[in-house]
């Protein structure tokens, strides 16, 4: 990808771009992860509530589950913050219209608020 010169961070874009391709290879193997904790609780019939082994398909289900549902959030926030680029506010806080660090924004590709304004609540 070419960069482009006029913009705080030019890697931005790209850092942005492959964030998201990390978070959907995740989403994807999560979602891999609940169809073989759902499928593995279909052929049983043993009280895992109590299962002296381990954990439970319950608590396995609710887990990935969890892991899930944080991982979509990050793709949403990650699709915003690629739309936020295209539309050139990608470096503004949303809280105060003051800039937003570009080192803020590499550790953190969709912070959406200046650090003054995300430490206040």
């Amino acid at each position: 990808m070419e960069h482009e010169p006029d913009l705080p961070d030019p890697d931005a874009p790209e850092r942005v771009r492959r964030a998201r391709d990390d978070a959907a290879r995740s989403a994807e193997e999560l979602a891999r992860q609940w169809e073989q904790v759902v499928e593995a609780s279909e052929f049983t019939n043993n009280d895992d509530e109590h299962d002296p082994e381990g954990s439970t398909i319950a608590y396995e289900r609710e887990q990935v589950r969890s892991m899930l549902g944080r991982v979509k959030r990050e793709l949403e926030a990650l699709d915003l913050a690629a739309e936020r680029l295209r539309e050139g506010t990608y470096w503004t806080c949303e809280r105060c219209g003051g800039p937003i660090d570009p080192d803020r924004l590499a550790a953190r590709p969709t912070a959406r608020a200046c650090i003054g304004c995300a430490r206040r609540p």
